[in-house]
């Protein structure tokens, strides 16, 4: 995002000190989710990671209504088949491991508070972008990120990169694939926050579902991992669970913005 700013091929939002107190809390779970997630994929497959992390909708209900907001029926039953699914996946998964689990149930938990109070917290900042904002939300996050990461993890620095560079093979290797992780994995969550502000919720939510799809059977067949005929059920399951809630919060959303408009009319 600096780079992009630098060369203005992204205009830069007008920050202000409320902006960024705003977002102190969204970034903060922000990182936790990231976080946690990677905890996940280092624990147990990367397909068994995205099948619990299909689950976020769950948390997402519950939390919001915590909080205060309603939920029609549909979108309380579209949840149950994401509980069933995630729960025969899990105990089918070959790769199973409660730290790995509990890494992706945790993302789910950080991401679902994000979206919450990044939804609170923002509402006057309205003329900031997806991708602006989250731009700004990254650059927070590494603040948090980088002392917390010296604290815990800062005597391990060398000898873990030694380790690793050993398991490669060749230094430029592995810093080349450090690097591009990178690259990819923010470019995955800023052409998604991109594609938000540019197609209609509805259009966005079958992507979503069809992403979880592709990922998890990409991971399977790159790496190769084993996946027990209950396991591939409870994923098909969590998935179409995962599509109804998509569909089910965006015929709500919809009833909402008509109501809206017929008052003010």
């Amino acid at each position: 995002m600096l780079f992009l700013w630098f060369f203005k091929l992204q205009p830069c939002p007008k920050i202000s000190k409320h902006f960024i107190v705003a977002l102190l809390g969204p970034s903060l779970f922000h990182t936790i989710g990231h976080i946690s997630a990677c905890v996940s994929f280092s624990k147990v497959a990367v397909s068994f990671t995205h099948v619990i992390k299909s689950s976020e909708p769950v948390f997402s209900v519950v939390f919001s209504s915590f909080l205060g907001d309603t939920y029609p029926l549909k979108v309380w039953l579209s949840i149950i088949p994401i509980v069933l699914g995630c729960s025969l996946a899990a105990v089918t998964e070959v790769s199973f491991n409660f730290q790995g689990l509990w890494g992706a149930l945790i993302s789910n938990v950080g991401f679902v508070l994000r979206n919450i109070y990044s939804k609170r917290s923002l509402q006057s900042f309205k003329e900031v972008n997806g991708l602006n904002l989250y731009g700004w939300i990254s650059i927070i996050s590494l603040l948090y990120l980088f002392p917390v990461a010296i604290l815990v993890e800062g005597s391990h620095w060398v000898e873990g990169y030694r380790q690793a560079i050993q398991a490669v093979g060749k230094s430029g290797t592995f810093y080349s694939w450090v690097v591009l992780s990178g690259v990819f994995y923010h470019l995955y969550n800023q052409s998604s926050y991109q594609a938000l502000d540019q197609i209609s919720p509805l259009t966005f939510s079958v992507g979503n579902t069809m992403k979880r799809v592709v990922v998890i059977v990409s991971s399977v067949l790159f790496f190769r991992n084993p996946v027990r005929p209950l396991n591939a059920l409870g994923t098909a399951i969590a998935i179409c669970g995962t599509f109804l809630y998509s569909q089910a919060t965006t015929a709500k959303k919809a009833k909402e913005e008509n109501e809206g408009e017929l008052k003010r009319s």
